[in-house]
């Protein structure tokens, strides 16, 4: 970002400035009427040539009146009643206020953009059996690239060879440095530790997941809050009723025989004073500050609009694998059911879980491999949605899934439902596999509860939340066990994917505004129907970056209480500003009417509360 220096508007306003100081030294040295009003004319069109240029514009352009026009009108007409210091002044402090809001917003939006430095601008490729030195750009999809320790990622990839551990603090937000090894997802601007590594680029640079998470803060900083809609929507009434205001406040007293200079002073005071500067700048500034610095945190949220609701939310719905539990199912157990062996069980079941992307399939499989069962790929493979799956294996029918799946297909599990209960109960999800007619055997498989998860749910309740709810696909039992564990408040369990949608619909009834996490994958409907839809563990994941309203890019449950607060804070300082704005406005608007604030006490008290308002809302750039 270039320094304040070469911003034209600041040299402009600078120069203004100085201009402003020569005059009033030399009039108070004795220097001449004529020069001393031309280098205060001089002062207003130097100083008025950007805001004035665009009130025009505005005017012209868009019809409408906004505040630069009502700030260029008081100049002029302080100006032509002979108070061309006055107008000066004017000029000159709402043009270094104008240069400042501007300057601001713009280094608020380069700290983010400032991510992308982190990256290094070449990689050590391998081409040919070679090791090359080339520009990030240049990198393509499959290429292998060298991290020496130190060194920063230079894309996202997937290490093949090595082992280290890494600080994605850029991306995620995560302090702590994470340990990658082969097969592990790397991300750019990642820093490297102590091992060397080989990596396979996943994504181009322009497509990484630094760049995405650069290009979604900068949009959601563009986007616009709603009460920052409103304040704008206010701004196009308001300050056409100001200069009718100030026209009526010159010409009737004048009508009426009053000192119509005296009163056509105050008028020009009054659009000084009524403008509406403060209350106009105080939330866009805060809005792009709060974003920015979540951003930097790892936490990406999509606009003003979902920040503002979030300072709104009572209810968190959380779904149980992946959010709540660590995503990682391990079979705890396996029960083989009439007369068939725990081999057969597992045999047929890893068949069937071979085509699957459901977590549990996972789990089958790493214990299939533990205990060295090669087995083929079911045959017709089919998703049995929220049920289960089914398969032919080896000719015959086969299905799997939860006890419900088989109650529909009428199969008798009437020996086994005490065995079900207890490992229910212990927090097991059971998957039952056997044919239409009579059941293999169980296989228990446990998803372990996130160290941090019961203190962050104490954490929210602590932050504001009053009710904490788990929506989940798992059985009631283990759901229930879950829950307990965690401290949640209230569990659905065996939801099917639109059950979810339709749940969160019902819970946004009853209570009123409710956030849904979910991992953004499974949960993405019920995302999208939620009042804040907010993924956890986002980085990488295209379908979470676009389906929620927030992205938690760390798999950390405890950035939850942190959000809440973040934004409950957020919303605070929006409404201390608007306070802080209508009480000055409200203040010298009385005094510019009944005559007791000359032109430069009123600008100085605007300009300054326009300041107070912009440091107020920067507090935001503190984590």
């Amino acid at each position: 970002m270039p320094p304040p220096w070469r911003n034209p508007q600041v040299v402009t306003s600078a120069i203004s400035g100085l201009l402003l100081a020569i005059g009033f030294i030399g009039g108070k040295s004795g220097l001449a009427p004529v020069p001393e009003t031309g280098l205060y004319l001089l002062a207003v069109v130097i100083g008025g040539w950007y805001f004035g240029r665009e009130a025009i514009e505005t005017l012209f352009r868009e019809w409408q009146i906004g505040i630069e026009l009502l700030m260029g009108i008081a100049a002029i007409v302080a100006g032509l009643m002979g108070q061309w210091a006055e107008a000066a002044m004017l000029v000159f402090l709402y043009s270094i206020s104008e240069a400042a809001e501007g300057y601001t917003e713009e280094r608020t939006r380069h700290a983010i953009r400032a991510l992308m430095d982190l990256a290094p601008r070449t990689a050590l490729v391998m081409r040919d059996g070679k090791e090359t030195r080339t520009p990030v750009e240049q990198l393509q999809v499959g290429d292998h690239f060298i991290v020496y320790p130190g060194e920063a990622v230079a894309t996202d990839g997937e290490i093949v060879e090595g082992r280290s551990s890494l600080d994605e603090a850029p991306v995620t937000g995560e302090s702590v440095p994470v340990e990658k090894t082969v097969c592990d997802t790397v991300f750019a601007a990642s820093l490297n530790g102590e091992g060397v590594l080989t990596v396979r680029a996943t994504r181009t640079s322009a497509d990484n997941t630094l760049a995405r998470i650069i290009q979604l803060v900068e949009k959601a900083q563009a986007s616009k809050g709603r009460s920052q809609r409103f304040i704008e929507r206010f701004g196009h009434r308001y300050s056409p009723a100001v200069l009718a205001v100030g026209i009526l406040l010159a010409l009737v007293p004048a009508l009426m025989g009053l000192d119509w200079q005296e009163w056509l002073t105050r008028a020009t005071v009054f659009l000084v004073a009524a403008a509406p500067c403060a209350l106009v700048i105080s939330i866009p500034i805060t809005l792009v500050a709060a974003i920015g610095t979540a951003g930097r945190k790892g936490i990406l949220i999509k606009g003003g609009v979902h920040l503002e609701n979030l300072a709104r939310v009572r209810v968190v719905a959380l779904d149980k694998t992946g959010t709540l539990t660590l995503g990682q199912p391990r079979v705890t157990g396996i029960v083989p059911l009439n007369g068939y062996r725990e081999s057969d069980v597992l045999a047929t079941a890893a068949a069937l879980e071979a085509r699957s992307r459901h977590p549990l399939a996972r789990a089958v499989l790493d214990r299939a491999a533990e205990q060295g069962i090669e087995s083929v790929p079911a045959e017709n493979f089919q998703s049995l949605t929220g049920a289960g799956a089914s398969g032919l294996v080896q000719g015959k029918q086969y299905f799997i899934g939860s006890p419900a799946l088989f109650a529909e297909k009428q199969v008798t599990l009437t020996d086994a439902e005490a065995r079900i209960e207890d490992l229910q109960a212990s927090g097991n999800t059971v998957v039952v596999i056997g044919t239409g007619q009579e059941a293999l055997g169980l296989i228990a498989i446990a998803d372990p509860l996130r160290p941090e998860a019961a203190e962050a749910v104490a954490d929210l309740k602590r932050a504001g939340i009053h009710k904490v709810i788990m929506l989940t696909g798992d059985n009631p039992r283990t759901a229930q066990a879950i829950a307990a564990q965690a401290g949640i408040d209230e569990v659905f369990a065996e939801l099917k994917p639109e059950d979810k949608t339709h749940k969160v619909k019902e819970l946004d009834q009853q209570y009123g505004h409710v956030a849904m996490v979910g991992d953004g994958v499974n949960d993405a409907p019920a995302l999208a129907a939620a009042y804040v839809g907010i993924a956890m563990g986002a980085a990488g994941t295209d379908v979470a970056l676009e389906t929620a309203d927030v992205a938690l890019m760390a798999d950390d449950l405890s950035r939850l209480p942190y959000l809440i607060r973040f934004s409950c804070r957020n919303w605070r300082l929006i409404r201390q500003n608007l306070a802080l704005s209508v009480t000055v406005i409200g203040s010298l608007v009385i005094g510019a009417v009944a005559g007791m604030f000359s032109l430069p006490v009123a600008v100085l008290a605007h300009e300054v509360s326009e300041f107070v308002v912009i440091a107020s809302g920067l507090r935001m750039l503190r984590a």
